[in-house]
């Protein structure tokens, strides 16, 4: 996937520094002066992202955004002042801008909302690629265990496939949830559709419904030709909602009348689409808790809860670690590294490790430790300081709850990092984008 971020501020310092922290994050950054340079660049090279300033020497950078959303609609484009104003933000939105943002603080926003970018990208070029049967192979869904609680899942996932229900599957971030769904589809009479995975926290709110559900050519400034929505390029198959707890309000009256009726309106359009798919849904959020606190719509909740599967954190299926701790030892091939074996006191540490980021901090656990070591075995050394560290050392009591641990280790690790949330959502396995909405959570900005 093309991660080439065009960077357009007249600002020395600013565009510097924005350029490092991006490059350090593995972006290839160029950058312009002006949006005339920009322009140029943009005629030569092909770009994933714009970023730009609002106050160009040459130009304004809201106005910006329009003509090269016209001329270049497939980059995303996050528009960037040091005085926030409101109508401008409005109006890059409308104009076709992915993000507005402030200028400030460490870099780490305007990283978040790169990564949320390419997300959207990445999704948009999913659809209609991702099928069975005869259009590619049936997929080869994977899933290694030997806990009950996982087995159970694994069945009722089955069960479920044969039967048109509509499936929420719940879990902590990293528990596999997306594996499940694809396990679902292939195992039903969909399997030879289309499977259309979306994150709806990496779609912004005000562009969720457009996303989902299309829209027709003049239905807001920047539609200049009529587009499919996620829903369309599902046809007949299963489309996968991750993340649906963070859809806004708007879209989740629009998600409802399709469930009850298997009808929607693209945006700016009067004419009802019937269509045929399944929705399985996903979410490591207390949809319930959502509700009391008027987040989420109680009438949506039991429509896609009709049938729910529960995955349990990989700190209740320890007995699973060694073997799946294999599993990415094998199946590294790209790191290109002759390693076969792994330690029994690695193994060790493992099992006693708490795994807040679950099968994904696994994995990515292994592959660092396959890129640092110079032998055939992993050993111990290298694991993270973090792995040799006492992390359950809060007071514990009878009342206790598990948001309360979860708030204390959150805010633990991100005192201990000095408060940057890049380093912080890496250590504990998760999004940046999930982070971001548990400080908020915790009333940190």
């Amino acid at each position: 996937m093309n991660e080439r971020i065009l960077l357009i501020d007249d600002e020395p310092n600013i565009k510097l520094l924005l350029a490092k922290i991006l490059g350090l994050e593995g972006f290839k950054v160029d950058t312009a002066e002006n949006a005339t340079e920009g322009r140029s660049k943009l005629e030569k090279n092909s770009y994933a992202i714009l970023i730009t300033d609002v106050k160009l020497p040459d130009a304004n950078g809201v106005s910006l955004v329009k003509s090269v959303k016209t001329k270049f609609p497939g980059i995303e484009i996050i528009v960037i002042t040091a005085y926030g104003n409101i109508q401008d933000g409005v109006n890059a939105m409308k104009n076709g801008a992915f993000d507005y943002i402030v200028k400030g603080g460490d870099g780490s926003d305007v990283i978040l909302s790169v990564k949320n970018a390419l997300e959207k990208i990445s999704i948009q070029k999913r659809p209609g690629t991702l099928k069975n049967g005869a259009n590619g192979g049936a997929l080869n869904i994977n899933i290694i265990t030997k806990s009950p609680l996982v087995l159970q899942a694994i069945e009722h996932a089955k069960k479920v496939a044969v039967t048109d229900s509509t499936v929420l599957l719940s879990g902590e971030t990293g528990t596999g949830k997306e594996l499940f769904a694809h396990l679902i589809h292939t195992t039903s009479a969909r399997k030879e559709m289309p499977f259309v995975a979306i994150n709806c926290s990496a779609i912004p709110k005000d562009l969720q419904e457009s996303e989902l559900f299309g829209y027709v050519r003049g239905a807001f400034t920047g539609a200049i030709k009529d587009k499919k929505g996620f829903f369309e390029e599902a046809a007949g198959g299963t489309l996968f909602l991750d993340e649906v707890g963070d859809m806004s309000l708007e879209t989740q009256a629009k998600l409802l009348r399709f469930l009850e009726t298997n009808k929607f309106n693209k945006v700016g359009d009067t004419k009802e689409i019937d269509l045929d798919i399944r929705i399985i849904s996903a979410t490591n959020k207390d949809l319930e808790k959502e509700i009391d606190e008027e987040c989420y719509r109680k009438d949506l909740f039991y429509r896609l809860n009709s049938f729910t599967i529960s995955l349990p954190p990989l700190r209740e299926r320890k007995e699973d670690i060694e073997d799946l701790a294999y599993y990415f030892l094998k199946n590294s091939s790209k790191l290109k590294k002759n390693v076969n074996k792994i330690a029994a006191d690695f193994i060790d540490k493992l099992k006693s490790y708490e795994w807040p980021g679950n099968i994904r901090e696994l994995k990515n656990v292994i592959e660092r430790a396959m890129i640092l070591t110079d032998s055939d075995t992993l050993t111990i050394n290298l694991l993270p300081e973090e792995y040799f560290e006492n992390h359950t050392d809060f007071e514990l009591d009878k009342d206790v709850t598990l948001d309360k641990l979860e708030k204390e280790y959150i805010l633990k690790v991100y005192n201990e990092t000095n408060k940057n949330k890049t380093l912080t959502a890496k250590k504990l396995g998760i999004g940046a984008a999930t982070l971001y909405r548990k400080l908020k959570e915790y009333g940190i900005e």
